[in-house]
């Protein structure tokens, strides 16, 4: 026998009806829905923050490269002239 006829389905149904009774099956649906909602827009601000993460790019030094990551600009006074030919 198959454990999701449509036989058992409706009985097992019928009895959560029971149990829970049809006011509470509604309100229990609804809060599920809200759930639902909530979690993809949540996911949806997660990614949007993500690609707003990579579009600006690191805000900090480089861990393995501290030099090379920001570039230091030098004082007018300590800046050296090219040699002219």
């Amino acid at each position: 026998m198959d454990l999701f006829a449509p036989r058992h389905l409706l009985l097992i149904l019928l009895i959560v009806l029971l149990v829970f009774g049809g006011k509470k099956l509604k309100t229990l649906g609804s809060d599920l829905g809200t759930a639902f909602r909530g979690f993809k827009k949540a996911m949806g601000d997660g990614e949007a923050e993500e690609q707003a993460k990579q579009i600006q790019g690191p805000a900090a030094k480089d861990a393995e490269f501290p030099d090379v990551a920001v570039a230091k600009p030098q004082p007018a006074s300590e800046q050296k002239a090219a040699p002219r030919a």
